[in-house]
C-alpha cells in the first residue's frame, strides 16, 4: 500500500504541474504504390485540479494507513 501511496501522490503532484497531457496519433490515409499519405492528428487529455488533488488525498491517506500497519 506504500508504494501505491507514493505512485498516487507523485501522479497528483504531476498532474498539478503539467494539467494533463498530450498525444499524437498517425493514421494511413492512402498507400497508392510508392506514395503513401499520413494524417497526423494530437490529442489532449486535461486533468482538473480538482481530480489533482483527489489523487494526491488518496496517494496521502494510502501512505498513512501503510504506516499504521
Amino acid at each position: 500500500m506504500k508504494i501505491l501511496g507514493v505512485v498516487l501522490i507523485l501522479a497528483g503532484i504531476l498532474g498539478f504541474v503539467f494539467g494533463g497531457f498530450k498525444f499524437k496519433e498517425t493514421d494511413k490515409v492512402a498507400d497508392i504504390g510508392p506514395v503513401e499519405i499520413n494524417k497526423e492528428q494530437t490529442h489532449s487529455f486535461p486533468v482538473t485540479p480538482i481530480a489533482s488533488g483527489a489523487i494526491l488525498l488518496a496517494g496521502i491517506v494510502l501512505l498513512v494507513v501503510g504506516a499504521k500497519k
